[in-house]
Parts: structure tokens; C-alpha cells; sequence
């Protein structure tokens, strides 16, 4: 069997010594599984650990695999320079990991690396590992591939993991699978990161998928509702998830502890034994299927306007021809004009693909006669002119998720204290005309500082330097 064993760890950098200097004492339990997962890798003994890990080389639409033959990190922005390891690539896997990839389409392989140093995710495990092995009076031969997570789909992720399988099959490695990941960062109002509801709700929900290897679960969370949860772990799992693709596994959650605020999980999974493939174990299928009926029932309770502005941009995409207001059927015109009276507003169209923005062009205010014209045009721009993203492509349109949010005009304020972050979006702006703007009620968004500074960011305004003053509107959200 190629995936020996799969293990879910965190990586909090105060659980090296070195860091913690004492502290790491208040997370005992998070250490004492640690150690014993660090004991289970030594002892199956495997030659390649593959680790994903966040906190490596990340982009939006590309997994990236470390290249090279080794690297070499240390803990020095956490104060502990001396806290050094180093890792020996499996660099035949590397290779043929990537070829796989190509094969399979798949957007994964070596391209781009930014650092190729190794990050605390990464060394973190290593540090448990390397330390079981000096405690079994072994010298560690396994070699190392590390890669990142990305932006693309669960799916994909998934995709990656089972890769993994396949190449460790046909090299006949023995291979063990290690997801570096925490689970939420938003535990407690006096944690670093704050409080949120979805905090405790996504590291209970998590902890039942390990304890159960409900890795369907770990596909299907919702990646706004992660987003909420601020969880950097979540498709690190679900790689590994991927890497025992129709396995079947016995699942032990071996700690979970939050005294920081911070969600830090340990999880073990070990293969039967059992050589035939389970399909009952074919996470990928029953997520594909699951999405597409989600996908399905999303499109069919679809408000007016947004069936507009995905009938735009599907028309222009496929025909290269802009939709206008008086070809817009009857059918759909009838609905529109119950759902909103037409008068002239401005009006933002968002495109979110796999629960990440794909696309998001608007207007403060009326540059149309009616709001449908506005709406026509705004979808186009936003799947084929934001600056930020590739234009949409055909195959993408099926999966894209649409927001039409219509403006009140907006009104000056006298600053942030007349601003609320669910309720008003905010326009930051200077004399010589620069000028951004953030929409209300965003994941991820949770303060009215946060969305001020974001705000700002947009407009190229300094807010320390600058002068500047507020506006706020409200918005009516149609999704």
C-alpha cells in the first residue's frame, strides 16, 4: 500500500521550544499527540513524507510543489534563529508529481517558486518527526515534497491528493501523507485574530469529519463560511483527504485544543490493509454530484436580477455580442419589474468561483437609464474587464456564483463612527480625485478599521498621510 499512514497537524511556531520558551507547556495535549504522531511516522518508517502546508508557496489558480533537491528554514521571525532544520526532496516523486499533473490538467507543478526557504508549517512536523527518530536512535532516511495549497476548487485539492496516491503506487514508495493546517483563528474576543460565531462552529464540525473521516465533509464546507471561520487548514485536508482516495482508513482525532484562540487539531489515519479500491470511499464522485445539484438548485432560485446580469455575461462570453436592454425576454423583463422599479442606480455585479472572487465591476452611481442597462453592462465588465482576474472563459461560466448589489446615492460623514460594516459599504476618497470603495457585509470583512484600510487600499490613498474624508451608502443584495 503506497499511503502508509495520513496525519492533520497544526503548526503553532510556540510549540518549538525555542519559541515558546516555557509556553509551550499550555498546549501539553496538542504536544503529547504531536509526539505520538511523530512515533507512528518513525515507526512505519516511510521513504517520502509529503507535506502540504499554507503557509508555503501559494497562488490563485496553481498548486505549487517545492523543486530542488533540499531546502533548509528557521524560526527567526518568531525570535529563534537557532531553531533550524532542513529537509532532503524526493525529487524523482517531485518530477513525476508534476507530470502526473500535466497529464490530468491539472494547474499544479514547480513553476514560480517566490522562497524556496522552508516555512514554519513545513518545519514544525519536521521537528516532531526528526525528534522520534533520535528517540528511536535512528538516523531519518525518508526524503521530503513539500507543496502549497491554492485557490482553485475542493475538487482540485482533492485531485492533487489522489496524485499523490497514484505516483507513490507506481514508484512503490512507502509514502506518508502530513497536512499541516490550524483550524479556526477566531476563537475568542481576547484571542489575536477576535471572535466569531463560525470560529467554535467550524472546529466542531472539522473535528467530526477527522474523528469520522467524513472527507465528503471536509469538500463541501463552504468556503465563505471558512472564510468567516479564518482557517488556514481547511484544503491542506482536503489534499489529504485526496491521498486516500477509496481507502479505507481508521480515523483517531487525537487532541484538539484552542487556548489561544487559535483551533489546533491532531488527526490520524491509518489504511486497513484492505488492496480494493471502496467506492463508497469516492469522495471525489459524490462531491462532484453534490455540487452540481447545489450548483443546480443555487440557478434555479435565482432573484430577477441576477438571472440578468448571468444572461449578459453568458451572451457576451459565447457569442462575443453585449445583451441590451431591449433584448432582454419578456419573461424575464416581467420579473424584473417586480423585483425592482428600473429607476436609474448604480449597482456592483460579483462573480465568486469556488467560493473565491472571480470578478466584481460596479458603478456609484447611474451611468445608464435604467437599472437593467446598468446591470447588463456591469456583468460584462466584471467577467471581462477587472483588472485584477484573466477574463471568464466558457467552461467557467457554469460554475460562477453571482451577486447584484443595487446603491443608494451616497452621503458624506463625519468619520468611522458613522460607518457599520453589515449595514453600510464606505467610499474612501481625496481632493484630487482618488477614490475607493469597499461594499458592505463581506467575509472576512469584520471591522469598520478593516474595511476603511481596505477601502483605502483600493484608492491608492495613504490614510495616515493623506487627507480624506467618508462616504457611506447602503446596498439591496440580490443573489
Amino acid at each position: 500500500m503506497a499511503i502508509v499512514a495520513a496525519f492533520a497537524v497544526p503548526h503553532p511556531p510556540l510549540i518549538i521550544p525555542a519559541v515558546g520558551r516555557g509556553r509551550e507547556k499550555e498546549i501539553q495535549d496538542t504536544i503529547d499527540a504531536y509526539r505520538q504522531v511523530g512515533t507512528r511516522i518513525a515507526e512505519v518508517d516511510p521513504q517520502t513524507i509529503v507535506i502540504s502546508s499554507p503557509h508555503s508557496v501559494m497562488y490563485r489558480d496553481y498548486i505549487h510543489v517545492s523543486p530542488g533537491a533540499s531546502a533548509e528554514g528557521d524560526f527567526g521571525q518568531f525570535g529563534a534563529r537557532e531553531a533550524r532544520y532542513a529537509a532532503r526532496y524526493d525529487t524523482e516523486f517531485v518530477t513525476a508529481l508534476a507530470a502526473a499533473a500535466d497529464a490530468d490538467a491539472l494547474a499544479a507543478g514547480c513553476k514560480g517558486e517566490r522562497d524556496p526557504a522552508l516555512d514554519h508549517a513545513t518545519m514544525i512536523p519536521l521537528h516532531f518527526i526528526q525528534e522520534a527518530y533520535r528517540k528511536a536512535g535512528r538516523e531519518p532516511s525518508y526524503k521530503v515534497v513539500r507543496m502549497g495549497i491554492s485557490g482553485l476548487s475542493p475538487a482540485d485539492h482533492y485531485r492533487m491528493g489522489a496524485l499523490v496516491q497514484r505516483v507513490a503506487s507506481v514508484l512503490g514508495r512507502r509514502c506518508v501523507y502530513v497536512a499541516s493546517g490550524d483550524l479556526s483563528h477566531k476563537l475568542a474576543p481576547d484571542g489575536p485574530y477576535g471572535f466569531a460565531p463560525e470560529g467554535p462552529e467550524f472546529d466542531r464540525r472539522v473535528c467530526d469529519d477527522f474523528a469520522t473521516a467524513d472527507f465528503l465533509d471536509l469538500l463541501m464546507i463552504d468556503r465563505g463560511f471558512a472564510e468567516r471561520a479564518a482557517e488556514c487548514g481547511l484544503r491542506s485536508f482536503q489534499i489529504m483527504a485526496g491521498t486516500l482516495d477509496q481507502t479505507d482508513v481508521k480515523a483517531e482525532l487525537l487532541s484538539y485544543q484552542g487556548p489561544f484562540g487559535v483551533g489546533y487539531g491532531v488527526a490520524a489515519f491509518t489504511p486497513t490493509g484492505e488492496e480494493r479500491a471502496d467506492p463508497a470511499r469516492d469522495f471525489l464522485s459524490a462531491y462532484e454530484d453534490a455540487h452540481r445539484d447545489e450548483m443546480r438548485r443555487r440557478k434555479e432560485a435565482e432573484d430577477p436580477l441576477v438571472r440578468l446580469a448571468r444572461l449578459s455575461l453568458e451572451t457576451f462570453v459565447r457569442t462575443g455580442e453585449r445583451l441590451h436592454a431591449d433584448d432582454v425576454p419578456d419573461g424575464l423583463l416581467a420579473q424584473l419589474r417586480k423585483a425592482a422599479d428600473g429607476s436609474p442606480a448604480g449597482c456592483f455585479v460579483s462573480l465568486k468561483k469556488d467560493g473565491e472572487l472571480r470578478g466584481c465591476i460596479g458603478t456609484i452611481m447611474p451611468t445608464r437609464d435604467t437599472l437593467w442597462a446598468e446591470i447588463l453592462g456591469n456583468a460584462v465588465s466584471a467577467g471581462a474587464h477587472d483588472p485584477r482576474f484573466s477574463p471568464v472563459r466558457e467552461g467557467e461560466l457554469g460554475e460562477l456564483v453571482y451577486d447584484v448589489d443595487v446603491l443608494t446615492p451616497p452621503e458624506r460623514i463625519a468619520g468611522p463612527q458613522d460607518l457599520d460594516v453589515h449595514r453600510y459599504g464606505v467610499i474612501v476618497s481625496t481632493d484630487d480625485g482618488r477614490r475607493g470603495l469597499l461594499l458592505p457585509d463581506l467575509d472576512g470583512v469584520d471591522s469598520v478599521e478593516q474595511q476603511v484600510r481596505i477601502a483605502a487600499r483600493k484608492g491608492g490613498i495613504d490614510l495616515a498621510r493623506d487627507d480624506w474624508h467618508l462616504d457611506r451608502f447602503e446596498v439591496v443584495r440580490h443573489t
